[in-house]
């Protein structure tokens, strides 16, 4: 861009995304590939699990500079540059009590960070975050030319006048996507004012998700203080078990009421035991009152998982389950900087036991579904694609986080298509507050499983009619049918 007016892309310069990227190098599959994604390539896209802050839809204010856009708040680009000893307040990071150290200030230019960034973007080689970022760059951009410590500030010139269009405020960037849905991810005491204001406004394709882990785990820094403030928004005085369950569905009812359709719930374990009342009153009752015995956390949330699955069965609301991820590994980094911030560790998941009381009680109920994620890959084929290909209330969702990938996704599919089917599988999502690279998340998932999907029928388990059909379920028919969400396939 040297040597160009700003914003204008330099004339030449060789865009970095091949045409056939996700593709097989083999013809006869590239070519069926090429094939079967022309026929999904402009499907809406449905996001029925995300991190997007609803108040930047709401309020429809210009996105931040793109340090704030692409850097600060993502922690997949946190964890790269860390791991090669980038320190996080070189890249914007404040710490949580916004106190500065004196032999590291926190970088207050994002010209600065984004060229800190930019030198390091070579990192990013062959990784998912590379490929989505590259797509990013280009498609939404208009970016022609590689990210490095040379172009990085033509580039930031470049997004920054883009920045300032009206075509990219995030309301007109939500129709340029195509967005059938996009669904956040919402604390359970959250008011949902943003929420009520895009309804109000007849935007009711942005839906909220009811998250209420910061309950569910004793855990918690604040629990007592979050139980105050569930009693607050709900209006319901929390004092004893009966009480908090009963807030908790209130609180169900109104999310439902602003268009959800979905809970989400995060454990480090599977288990769903049920307790008896007694032992789950004296639990909670000891955590109210500000002490908790051994194994009161697990046990409890546990039990809550269990009580989620009920709430489900009677209000229709589909019950996602994130397991298997340790947080906040980095004990230096969490406590200085706080959440979200790439130091979450994957850590071996088992299911078959762990979900069998709650499956004996809601796997058969027509209401109840399930949705799992989990970042234990030989889970896939051991237990979850067996009990999703069994049971009726079970699907499985899509690979997650550090399975988000071209390998990952191939990998998934190899592990869960001949024992779950299609049809048990959720479809995609793209998990993720980073806002504008939804569509290159879709694409990725699109191109894969189109990918894979050539391979199979080259292999002659299934003629090119079938992979059209699956190609589309994939793309987007799974995930309204598993999320319960208006809409048809538009062909």
């Amino acid at each position: 861009m040297s040597g160009h007016p700003r914003g204008t892309p330099a004339s030449g310069s060789a865009k970095t995304a091949s045409e056939d990227r996700c593709f097989s190098p083999l013809p006869n599959q590239r070519a069926l590939a090429r094939e079967l994604y022309a026929g999904v390539k402009d499907l809406p896209l449905v996001s029925p699990h995300g991190h997007v802050d609803p108040r930047m839809l709401a309020e429809d204010t210009p996105l931040p500079d793109p340090a704030q856009l692409f850097i600060v708040p993502d922690h997949y680009v946190l964890r790269m540059l860390t791991s090669q000893g980038v320190p996080l307040e070189d890249l914007g990071v404040a710490s949580r009590d916004g106190k500065p150290r004196d032999d590291t200030p926190v970088e207050r230019d994002p010209r600065a960070v984004w060229q800190r960034f930019a030198e390091n973007f070579h990192l990013f080689r062959g990784t998912p975050t590379g490929l989505w970022l590259t797509l990013e760059l280009e498609q939404l951009f208009g970016v022609e030319e590689k990210l490095d410590g040379d172009s990085a500030g033509r580039i930031y010139d470049h997004i920054q006048d883009r920045l300032g269009e009206p075509g990219f405020r995030p309301r007109a960037l939500f129709e340029r996507f195509a967005l059938h849905t996009l669904a956040t991810t919402d604390a359970a005491t959250d008011t949902l004012e943003h929420h009520r204001t895009l309804r109000d406004e007849g935007f009711t394709r942005v839906r909220p998700t009811f998250r209420p882990d910061a309950l569910l785990s004793l855990e918690t820094e604040g629990w007592r203080e979050n139980v105050r403030r569930l009693a607050g928004v709900s209006g319901i005085d929390v004092v004893d078990f009966d009480s908090f369950l009963r807030a908790l569905e209130q609180r169900r009812a109104y999310f439902a009421s602003l268009g959800a359709t979905a809970t989400d719930h995060a454990a480090l374990r599977a288990d769903t035991t049920r307790l008896s009342r007694a032992e789950v009153e004296a639990i909670f009752d000891r955590a109210l009152a500000g002490v908790t015995a051994a194994g009161d956390a697990p046990r409890f949330t546990a039990h809550m998982l269990f009580e989620m699955a009920r709430m489900s069965a009677e209000d229709g609301l589909v019950m996602q389950l994130h397991v298997g991820s340790l947080r906040n590994h980095n004990r230096r980094v969490f406590r200085r900087f706080g959440l979200d911030k790439g130091a979450d560790i994957p850590v071996a998941t088992h299911w078959t036991r762990a979900l069998q009381p709650l499956l004996d009680a809601f796997g058969n109920d027509p209401t109840y579904r399930l949705v799992v994620y989990t970042l234990d890959e030989a889970s896939y084929s051991r237990e979850l694609a067996p009990l999703a290909g069994h049971y009726p209330a079970l699907r499985l969702g899509a690979p997650w986080w550090f399975f988000d990938s071209v390998l990952g996704m191939e990998r998934y599919l190899d592990a869960v298509m001949e024992t779950a089917g299609a049809y048990n599988l959720a479809g995609f999502n793209d998990d993720t507050r980073a806002f504008a690279s939804i569509p290159a998340r879709h694409e990725v998932w699109r191109r894969v499983s189109c990918n894979w999907l050539a391979g199979q029928t080259l292999r002659g388990l299934m003629d090119e009619d079938d992979a059209r059909a699956l190609a589309r379920a994939l793309a987007y028919g799974q995930a309204l049918d598993t999320f319960r969400l208006d809409g048809s396939d538009p062909a």
